[in-house]
């Protein structure tokens, strides 16, 4: 059960990532080269961001 969950989650992922690259190339490009001139400490710290965000909503929806 917990191996389907994360399968599907994965999967979901997947198709999020492809969601901005199928309808919007240019766009998705320029978001792609701002991210390569941002700095480690900017990196980590948009991704702690993302980690926790995702982190909460999971929390949020387990209730």
């Amino acid at each position: 059960m917990v191996s389907e969950t994360l399968w599907s989650a994965l999967a979901l992922v997947l198709v999020f990532e492809g969601l901005m690259p199928l309808l919007a190339p240019g766009a998705w490009r320029e978001a792609f080269e701002k991210a390569l001139r941002l700095t480690d400490g900017q990196l980590r710290f948009f991704g702690l961001a993302c980690l926790l965000l995702g982190l909460s909503l999971l929390a949020l929806l387990q209730n």
